[in-house]
Parts: structure tokens; C-alpha cells; sequence
């Protein structure tokens, strides 16, 4: 696994910080029950809202069916109108939370 991230984030409200820790703390455990990948990647980058993306190297699979983890993961940035996408892609899997700042 490895972790890219900037050295300091900006303040952050404390909403923010709870719905990316929940968020980050479920893809990285869906990746490692469900994505029989080699490496998983968590990426958070400040651009104007908080880009959380864990990514991993599993084998291609077909479109991701939502269970309560994907569920919960979707309302968490809901609620704070950020966006979730989740879902194969090159090579494996990604989940990609916007929270806007």
C-alpha cells in the first residue's frame, strides 16, 4: 500500500474530516476483501475540495454491484455535496470522493 498526500493540509471542518476518514477507511478495506489486487493506492489532493482516490491493481472485474460500504460511502459525500464514483478501472478497481472546501 502506499499513501500520496500533500506534507499539510488546510484546515478542514470537521464534517470533512470524518466523511474522508469513513470514506478512505472503507474503499481501502473494500479493496482489500473484494479486489485481489497486489497494491492499493490512497491519493488525497487539495484543489478547491478534498480529492480522496484509492486505487488498486486487482484483475479486471465487471461494473461494481453497491452493498452498504458503496451506500454508505455515496451518502457521506452526499451530505456534504461531494460526489463519489466507484467502479473498475485501468488496471483494477478506484473510488473517487470530491468534498467540496
Amino acid at each position: 500500500m502506499s499513501v500520496v498526500a500533500p506534507l499539510e493540509l488546510p484546515p478542514l471542518p470537521a464534517a470533512i474530516e470524518v466523511a474522508a476518514y469513513r470514506i478512505a477507511v472503507e474503499a481501502l478495506t473494500n479493496a482489500v476483501r473484494h479486489a485481489g489486487a497486489s497494491h492499493v493506492e490512497l491519493r488525497m489532493v487539495v484543489n478547491g475540495a478534498l480529492e480522496i482516490a484509492v486505487t488498486d491493481d486487482g484483475p479486471p472485474t465487471p461494473q461494481w454491484r453497491p452493498g452498504v460500504g458503496m451506500t454508505s460511502m455515496r451518502e457521506r459525500a452526499a451530505e456534504l455535496r461531494g460526489t463519489l464514483e466507484a467502479g473498475p478501472h485501468a488496471p483494477g478497481g478506484r473510488v473517487l470522493a470530491r468534498l467540496p472546501l
